[in-house]
């Protein structure tokens, strides 16, 4: 097809995350393309903006190895569905959006059928999973990489690819205002403000939303000055309001507004993943933390080949933000993180620099770089 004429996409995002990355590329892809559509499976952001989600993305929100075998029945049905329905009413091209696991073996088969792929977010093979690298080569026809190490490490195993950055740094702006954030959750402009981030799937809610509330107890009661705010998850407030029952905290529970909670915070806890490059990019000093199934941790264990979790950590090659990771990450230890953090205003302006190169680095104008490499496929 000609590349200026309106595409029609198929597209899959998987979770929070995935939505969040496909509702910053959509507006990208309606300006180059006025007129295209894209339908699959999206969440609320992707609604939003008229995306047509013939199923919502929490069908594919599953949390670690343990997690993902109780579901994959219904996974690869669903997955057979979506690929016969596409391959059926074929779109001008299809854009998986992360959630490697469902996206690649439905991207191969649509080639297989004739249809073109473009991966957005390249699987972490840099990481573990180095198999994912032939997959990658049999399933995308190019994979649109978020960092700017990845295409080359790609270029090794065929995978053609282009770095376009990261869309958050594009949006998220390098001086966030805090008391602007502030004033718009009606939060005393003078207060000492911890963010709690413990996740967006139910699992990770359910391992961590205690641990988070209980450490926050703890630094509460040591410092009563300080204020808590949480940004609860789509779906997950009246989990969190459970938890919060048994505990009298100072604390403003938002329906999402994450942003608004980094902005506003002065340091926060963050469960590994997505939430912890949003807060580096938002230049907010953190404590990461995480706990998983046991049978997730025993993977993780023996096939990961990095020394940290955080996202902020692997892509500065250093230890800037302390880990707590599994059993390391009771309430009191964590509680103990984030309180000497409090105490250390240097360390704080150290994670801060640190944040502002990777900002710097990650700033590409991402929706104009996607759309090129799109349309280059587009054209073929």
């Amino acid at each position: 097809m000609s590349p200026d004429a309106a595409p029609q996409f198929g597209m899959v995002a998987g979770e929070a995350s995935g939505d969040l990355l496909a509702s910053l590329l959509l507006p990208a892809l309606q300006s180059r393309w006025p007129g295209m559509r894209a339908a699959g499976i999206g969440g609320p952001l992707m609604r939003r903006l008229g995306f047509d989600a013939w199923w919502p993305s929490e069908r594919l929100a599953v949390n670690g190895f343990a997690d993902a075998l109780a579901h994959v029945p219904a996974l690869w049905a669903l997955r057979r569905q979506l690929g016969g329905r596409l391959l059926r009413q074929p779109p001008s091209l299809f854009v998986g959006i992360d959630a490697p696991d469902f996206n690649l073996g439905l991207e191969k088969r649509l080639r297989r059928g004739g249809l073109r792929c473009v991966h957005f977010v390249c699987p972490s093979i840099w990481a573990w999973h180095s198999g994912r690298a032939a997959k990658l080569a049999a399933s995308a026809d190019h994979v649109l990489c978020l960092f700017p190490f990845e295409p080359a490490l790609l270029a090794r195993h065929g995978v053609a690819a282009t770095f376009v950055g990261h869309p958050l740094a594009d949006v998220i702006p390098p001086d966030a205002p805090q008391a602007q954030a502030r004033q718009a959750l009606a939060m005393p402009a003078d207060a000492q403000v911890v963010a709690l981030l413990p996740g967006s799937r139910g699992s990770e809610v359910a391992r961590l939303g205690p641990r988070f509330l209980e450490a926050a107890a703890r630094l509460h009661a040591r410092r009563p000055q300080l204020r808590f705010v949480l940004p609860a998850a789509p779906g997950m407030r009246e989990r969190i309001e459970a938890m919060l029952a048994s505990h009298a905290l100072p604390l403003q529970l938002l329906d999402g507004r994450s942003h608004d909670a980094l902005a506003a915070c002065d340091v926060a806890l963050v469960a590994s993943g997505t939430a912890t490059l949003e807060t580096a990019l938002f230049g907010r000093p953190m404590v990461i933390a995480y706990h998983t199934h046991g049978f997730n941790w025993w993977i993780v264990q023996h096939f990961v080949h990095t020394r940290w979790a955080g996202l902020p950590n692997i892509l500065a090659g250093d230890s800037v933000v302390p880990e707590l990771l599994q059993d390391a990450a009771t309430p009191e230890a964590i509680a103990g993180e984030v309180g000497r953090l409090l105490d250390d205003p240097p360390r704080q302006q150290a994670m801060r620099a640190r944040f502002a190169e990777l900002h710097r680095q990650l700033r590409r104008d991402t929706g104009r770089a996607a759309t090129d490499a799109i349309a280059q496929v587009l054209a073929r």
